[in-house]
């Protein structure tokens, strides 16, 4: 017997030989075993020959013992300092969104990690790289997000929700929200920094934005007067409650050029009404253009009309 299992081992030795790998029998697990391929004896120990290797920059060596450490000690207080590494070589190597996923791994299966507020900062600073247009590929493949930033925002919010970085990542979700034409989800963000954080200093601003997401919706492909209306309801009140904010003259511009779009659209539908010869409802329309836009490029027109209305009246 003895005989049959030393020629075992030496045949397994020979195969394996030019891999420049060995296998050795462990009688505790009952298994052939590649001793390349288990850890340290220890957790501890396996955590600095792993770290040793990511202070040398040997970050595929590193990667791969980290995760030798994960596999063999999930439940050791160095298996969080671990995927805390895990995220930090993914950073140190350009793959931004990777590290977001080790890092938020960290908090969600060790919550009462010491790294918990550093992680969250990292996060916060990768959400800000997409957000500036940072690429949107690991290894050339498209992440399966349409714009990272959007989970990544989310995330550190709710991580800590009142933690000092949730306002202003709760605020510029909203913007890459609206970034991406999604008004209405956008305008909720903003809501949720005036509701959730009233007295930070992105509440303002998020006042003004949600008047912006109702102007744009209002500019859809088919005009929405309704939406207009609101839009100008928000500037207006923005303008009133921070007549010396920076924001409060781009609120006036765009109040501008809400009302301009209004007159516009109340032009048309005189127009309208002028082809159709219901010359008293286009009369309406026209002089209400003349009253509320005075010095609108629509008034003038509109007054243009009103007496060519006039004239053919009289012609009658």
């Amino acid at each position: 017997m003895k005989k049959l299992l030393l020629s075992i081992i030496l045949l397994f030795s020979v195969l394996a030989g030019p891999a420049n790998a060995f296998w050795i029998w462990t009688p505790k697990s009952g298994k052939w075993v590649n001793p390349k391929t288990m850890p340290k004896p220890t957790p501890k120990e396996q955590f600095e020959y792993a770290a040793s290797l990511y202070e040398i920059k040997n970050y595929e060596e590193a990667k791969r013992e980290f995760d030798k450490l994960l596999k063999a000690y999930p439940r050791s207080l160095e298996a969080s300092e671990s995927q805390y590494y895990l995220g930090l070589i993914a950073e140190n190597q350009d793959n931004l969104y990777q590290a977001f996923l080790d890092y938020q791994k960290v908090i969600d299966k060790y919550p009462f990690s010491e790294r918990i507020q550093e992680i969250i900062e990292r996060e916060y600073k990768i959400g800000e790289a997409f957000m500036s247009g940072y690429r949107r590929t690991a290894l050339g493949v498209p992440l399966p997000v349409e714009n990272p930033a959007i989970e990544i925002f989310s995330k550190v919010v709710e991580n800590s929700t009142f933690g000092p970085l949730a306002p202003q990542a709760q605020y510029k979700l909203g913007l890459v929200l609206k970034g991406l034409a999604r008004y209405y989800e956008a305008e909720e963000a903003f809501n949720k920094v005036i509701s959730n954080y009233p007295n930070s200093e992105w509440a303002e601003a998020s006042k003004y934005q949600i008047a912006v997401c109702r102007a744009a919706t209002s500019r859809g492909p088919s005009y929405d007067q309704g939406a207009a209306k609101e839009a100008e309801q928000k500037f207006e009140e923005f303008i009133q409650e921070h007549p010396d904010a920076s924001l409060s003259q781009q609120a006036e511009k765009s109040l501008d050029e809400l009302r301009e779009k209004e007159a516009e659209a109340n032009y048309n539908i005189a127009r309208f009404y002028e082809k159709q010869k219901a010359y008293t409802a286009a009369r309406i329309y026209y002089s209400d253009i003349m009253k509320k836009y005075p010095t609108s490029k629509w008034s003038y027109k509109a007054l243009e009309r009103a007496r060519i209305i006039d004239k053919l009246e009289k012609e009658k």
